[in-house]
């Protein structure tokens, strides 16, 4: 698992370091991203994630799609998905491929709910499996745009404050050989570039 990130590190950090630093949180989505840490110094991950949430439902519908967008189809095949995203959807507690009628449907859902929407079907996974995911994956259907385009928006920025969090309390990952471990928790720093 990634190791924490010192909000500090954030706040005091380049433009683009800060971008990269917080772009496994938010599965990438450059404009975001851009915006986001443009409004820094945060000084807690906290307002962070307020103005995260804020940013998000602020900017441009192109963005918020590119946004929504960059989160990997529920029920994705797990070699094209990121490694938070691979523990989110439970890959790593079950067999690579779930039932073939769970991949089916959600499938067919993706497939219709991309078609009304015109994004993918974001949600706070949780750890829940992907069965238990699908009555909601229906019933959203019957939503109205604007209502789902809001959910997704919020989804994207609970996902990433539970990322933050199991980075925050990650144990220390195992150095390579010839290498220091890396440094666990809140107090891990960014790299500073010379300025």
């Amino acid at each position: 698992m990634s190791r924490g990130i010192d909000i500090t590190a954030i706040d005091g950090t380049t433009p683009a370091e800060a971008e990269a630093a917080l772009a496994p949180l938010f599965e990438g989505a450059p404009a975001f991203l851009g915006r986001v840490v443009a409004a820094r110094p945060f000084g807690s991950w906290a307002r962070l994630f307020e103005q995260a949430r804020a940013v998000a439902h602020a900017m441009p519908e192109r963005e918020q799609v590119e946004l929504i967008d960059a989160h990997p189809r529920l029920g994705a095949a797990p070699a094209s998905v990121s490694a938070m995203s691979y523990r989110e959807q439970g890959y790593d507690r079950e067999p690579p491929r779930p039932a073939q009628e769970v991949a089916a449907e959600l499938a067919r859902l993706n497939d219709a709910y991309e078609a009304r929407f015109g994004f993918r079907y974001c949600i706070f996974v949780a750890g829940r499996p992907r069965e238990a995911l699908v009555p909601e994956m229906a019933a959203a259907l019957s939503a109205d745009r604007a209502t789902e385009l809001h959910r997704a928006l919020d989804a994207v920025v609970d996902i990433a404050q539970d990322r933050q969090r199991s980075r925050a309390s990650a144990t220390p990952t195992p150095a390579a050989p010839g290498r220091s471990p890396a440094p666990a928790g809140p107090t891990a720093a960014v790299p500073r570039s010379s300025r």
